[in-house]
């Protein structure tokens, strides 16, 4: 099929960029980036990835935010 397109300035130089990486035509490089783009539209999409939480179990009176008190606590004081 043939057609007219105007082209983003953008969108001209990332094909431009593409053409130069691969060694592609104009036609052949604008044919698959728009046929792996609709591939990817056409996929169903992912589910978020989530991040569970969990407690850390540290026993009371520790605070982690006192590095050198943790540090002296797994070292002892003896260490240094």
């Amino acid at each position: 099929m043939r057609t007219t397109m105007t082209l983003q300035p953008d969108v001209a130089e990332k094909l431009r960029d593409e053409m130069g990486r691969t060694g592609e035509s104009f036609k052949d490089t604008v044919n698959r980036v728009l046929r792996d783009g609709l591939a990817l539209r056409s996929r169903p999409p992912r589910r978020p990835f989530v991040i569970v939480p969990r407690r850390l179990g540290l026993r009371p009176g520790v605070d982690i935010d006192n590095v050198a008190e943790l540090l002296e606590r797994l070292e002892g004081p003896d260490y240094a």
